[in-house]
């Protein structure tokens, strides 16, 4: 059960971007599990990509399209990733770029393909195929709450965010979905989302713009350390809104737009954590005070990371040896462990490397307890800070991953 998380009941639409979901029978019965946006001409799109060296036919093609320019359309499937399917696997997400251009009249590199689910199962083109080709009926039939649900997978609520900003007397709309329970950790990506604009946003502004935004919100996120195949974030701006083009990053109206889409993203970033496979936790864990950011990064990392962490958490197990064990096995050069204070929830458990006068079991196992937790670990080594989101680890997260090809 999602972790003070509901499904949007209403996300605003987008000028320049319509909808189409169709239940294609691709792994899951009588739900729509293809999605297609079709973007308007002049649509500027960003985006960024999994780190996995074993990533998905589609993250390939995506990224050789990407660079091509002019996309006017993406499209998803879930149930299925298409990853680790070799020489098919590339000729079938390329088939169905082909298709969806056909229908669409477009060429094939206008194109986006993207798929989550089951990895090393090729794609059943067939059912696929026939889809796509029913896709181009329900256009507008499809509104943006029902597209967050078609890309879900073991997501227990669909994810989305839309926020309005006022740029020069223009008010610009943004829209974000999201997918992601569980083969969670930064490193682009972490997931699968399409956020849109109908801001006027030149390319390379735009993914400046994107790269800044993820680095505050989706490369902030850890569920249980492994990167995804497929993972992909894409920012669409369709530049339907009468906005003059932003095109310098420092401008104020790009500051203005960032700040609103950041705001979208850690939201929708948030969320998946918040989701995460058998979470019964939201976790923010914040290491302060040292000497530099990626000390802090590092240390933040390894706390958010640690399985006994994480099952103390669960347990609602007052065990902050277990933090402390997590600091200490943190890649950093210089750490200083007889000055470390570390807080829970505000209750403090360790000042200058040892347990705090004060602290008792009861404190702690109240902190421990609570749905939503924040770990602090002071450095006193300098001014850098970073932090990070996760979950804890229950006994569901194993069910969910254990029978999840059943």
């Amino acid at each position: 059960m999602a972790v003070g998380l509901e499904a949007p009941e209403r996300l605003l639409p987008v000028e320049g971007v319509t909808l189409a979901a169709f239940p294609a029978g691709i792994k899951y019965s009588e739900r729509n599990d293809l999605l297609l946006l079709s973007l308007i001409e002049g649509t500027t799109v960003a985006g960024v990509f999994t780190s996995n060296k074993f990533c998905a036919a589609p993250v390939h093609i995506a990224r050789k399209h990407l660079e091509s320019g002019h996309i006017r359309a993406l499209l998803i499937n879930s149930g299925n990733a298409n990853a680790g399917t070799g020489t098919l696997g590339h000729e079938n997400a390329l088939d169905c770029c082909s298709v969806t251009a056909d229908m669409l009249g477009i060429n094939e590199n206008q194109v986006l393909p993207f798929s989550t689910g089951v990895i090393g199962e090729q794609l059943p083109m067939e059912r696929v195929l026939a889809g796509i080709a029913e896709l181009r009926k329900t256009e507008n039939e499809c509104d943006w709450v029902s597209a967050a649900k078609a890309i879900m997978t073991t997501d227990t609520v669909a994810k989305g965010v839309s926020e309005t900003v006022d740029i020069d007397g223009t008010l610009i709309t943004i829209t974000g979905i999201a997918k992601g329970s569980g083969m969670i950790c930064p490193d682009m990506a972490t997931m699968l989302s399409y956020v849109v604009t109908d801001a006027n946003i030149s390319t390379p502004a735009l993914q400046q713009i994107l790269i800044r935004g993820t680095d505050a919100s989706f490369n902030r996120i850890t569920v249980d350390s492994d990167t995804s195949t497929n993972d992909a974030l894409i920012l669409a701006a369709t530049g339907a809104s009468p906005l003059p083009e932003i095109s310098d990053v420092e401008s104020t109206a790009a500051m203005e737009f960032s700040v609103a889409l950041q705001n979208v993203l850690i939201k929708l970033a948030t969320s998946v954590i918040r989701d995460a496979e058998g979470a019964t936790k939201f976790v923010t864990v914040k290491a302060t005070d040292g000497k530099s950011e990626s000390d802090c990064e590092a240390i933040a990392y390894s706390v958010a990371h640690s399985p006994l962490v994480k099952t103390a958490l669960f347990a609602s197990d007052p065990n902050w040896g277990r933090i402390l064990m997590a600091v200490g096995k943190a890649p950093v050069e210089e750490l200083n462990v007889d000055i470390i204070d570390v807080q829970i929830n505000g209750v403090q458990l360790v000042k200058q490397g040892q347990p705090a006068d004060g602290y008792t079991e009861e404190s702690g196992k109240l902190a421990f307890s609570e749905p939503e937790i924040e770990i602090t670990i002071c450095l006193n080594a300098g001014s850098s800070s970073y932090h990070v989101w996760t979950s804890d680890l229950s006994s569901e997260y194993v069910s969910i991953n254990a029978d999840y090809r059943s």
